[in-house]
C-alpha cells in the first residue's frame, strides 16, 4: 500500500490495482502513455511547448517517446525539442527489480540551447558509453571549462528535483518501498544523497575518497597541477573531486556503487559535509 500521505494505489481504467511497469506493458497503448506522461514534471512540457495531453508539440508532431515492450518490466522514456534531434532534452529509464523494487537507470536532463560538447564521443565520432571505451580530452575540457560534470554532454534544465517527488509518489503508487539505482561518477552519487539515499554498497569507498582529499590524504597530494584534471583546490568542490575522480586519479576503477532510497524517508547521509557551495549544471 502506498506510504505518502495522499497517494492512492496505482489502477488501471477498470480499477484494477497496478503493483508493477510490467503489469502497465499490458494496458492499451494510450493509458500506457497517461501513465508514464504523469512522471514528467510539467515545467518541461511548457519549456519546450509541448501538450501533457497529446504529448505533441504546436505542429501536431509527437515529442514524447515512451518504449514499454509488452511483457517487459521496463520503460525508457525520451523527450526531444524537435522529433528529429539526435539528442533527447529528457531521458528516462526505469524498470522492476526482482526483488519487488523499482530501478531508477538512467536519468539525463540536459538543455537543448545549450552548447553540446562532445564527450560522450571518440575521436571518430562514435558512442564511448560514458568514456569506457576511451575518452575525449578536449572536449572534456571544453566542458571542465564551461563548469559541467564528468559525461555532461550540455548543461542541464535543473529540473531533477521537479521530477523525483514526481517520480517517487509514482512509485509508491505501486506499493512499491524502495528506489535503487547505480550513481555512474561520483558527483551523481552526491547528488542523490541529497534525496535522501543511502549505500547498498560504496559507501567505506565515499567515506574514503573525502577522508583522501583532505590535506595529508593520498588523493590531495595528487591533485599537483600535472594536468587541468587534477589542479590544487579541485578537492573543495564535488564538481573537483568529480573530474579528478574521472581522470583516475584513485587506485581503484568507480566502480560497485549502489544506493536505495526507502519511499518516503531520508537517509540523512553526507559524505562531504563540508563541501564549497557551487552552482550545479544538472
Amino acid at each position: 500500500m502506498p506510504r505518502l500521505p495522499g497517494n492512492r494505489q496505482l489502477a488501471d481504467v477498470a480499477g484494477r490495482a497496478i503493483h508493477s511497469l510490467r503489469e502497465i506493458s499490458y494496458l492499451p497503448s494510450e493509458e500506457r502513455e497517461r501513465l508514464y506522461a504523469g512522471i514528467l514534471p510539467l515545467r518541461l512540457f511548457s519549456v519546450l511547448g509541448i501538450s501533457p495531453r497529446t504529448l505533441c508539440g504546436p505542429d501536431g508532431l509527437k515529442r514524447v517517446r515512451i518504449i514499454a515492450p509488452e511483457g517487459m518490466g521496463i520503460v525508457r522514456i525520451e523527450v526531444r525539442r524537435q522529433p528529429s534531434d539526435p539528442d533527447t532534452v529528457f531521458f528516462l529509464e526505469i524498470s522492476d527489480t526482482h526483488y519487488g523494487q523499482m530501478e531508477l537507470s538512467f536519468c539525463i536532463i540536459a538543455d537543448p540551447a545549450a552548447p553540446r560538447y562532445d564527450v560522450d564521443k571518440d575521436d571518430a565520432g562514435r558512442n564511448n558509453y560514458f568514456s569506457t571505451l576511451g575518452r575525449n580530452i578536449p572536449e572534456e575540457l571544453r566542458a571542465m571549462a564551461e563548469g559541467l560534470f564528468p559525461n555532461q554532454t550540455r548543461r542541464g534544465l535543473h529540473l531533477f528535483g521537479e521530477f523525483f517527488p514526481i517520480f517517487e509518489r509514482f512509485v509508491d503508487s505501486l506499493g512499491m518501498e524502495m528506489i535503487v539505482a547505480e550513481p555512474l561518477t561520483y558527483d551523481n552519487a552526491i547528488r542523490y544523497e541529497r534525496y535522501g539515499f543511502d549505500y547498498i554498497t560504496g559507501k567505506r569507498l565515499m567515506l574514503e575518497i573525502d577522508r583522501e582529499f583532505r590535506p595529508g590524504g593520498i588523493l590531495f597530494g595528487r591533485l599537483d597541477g600535472s594536468n587541468p584534471f587534477r589542479m590544487p583546490g579541485a578537492e573543495r568542490t564535488v564538481r573537483g573531486r568529480s573530474w579528478a575522480i574521472h581522470d583516475g586519479i584513485m587506485d581503484e576503477a568507480w566502480d560497485e556503487v549502489r544506493i536505495y532510497k526507502t519511499v518516503g524517508e531520508h537517509a540523512g547521509i553526507d559524505t562531504f559535509a563540508d563541501r564549497n557551495n557551487e552552482g550545479g549544471n544538472h
